[in-house]
């Protein structure tokens, strides 16, 4: 069982500010999850296979087709710096 205390650190940890209540209800509803988990633990899920849904899924996407785009120029002319056929942009890594 979680005690006060230990919800108080836990707060602290997180840089929670709790009231005194607050930290009381937490005190319960953690309690509870952790009781809830212990029941959990008691399965016997050895045929169970490794799941990381309960249903199945699969995404639908497209194919990606690589294709140039048509106003190349418009967009280079639209940059507020380019330097030949490239945006020029200030340099954000130090070279050391």
């Amino acid at each position: 069982m979680i005690d006060r205390e230990q919800v108080h650190k836990v707060a602290l940890l997180a840089r929670l500010e709790l009231t005194p209540e607050e930290e009381e209800q937490f005190t319960t509803q953690l309690g509870s999850i952790l009781d809830y988990v212990e029941q959990l633990s008691e399965l016997d899920v050895s045929n169970v296979p490794p799941t990381t849904r309960a249903i199945d899924l699969s995404n639908v996407t497209r194919e990606d087709e690589l294709q140039p785009y048509p106003d190349r120029e418009g967009i280079l002319n639209s940059a507020p710096e380019q330097e030949g056929d490239f945006f020029k942009v200030p340099k954000i890594l130090n070279a050391d």
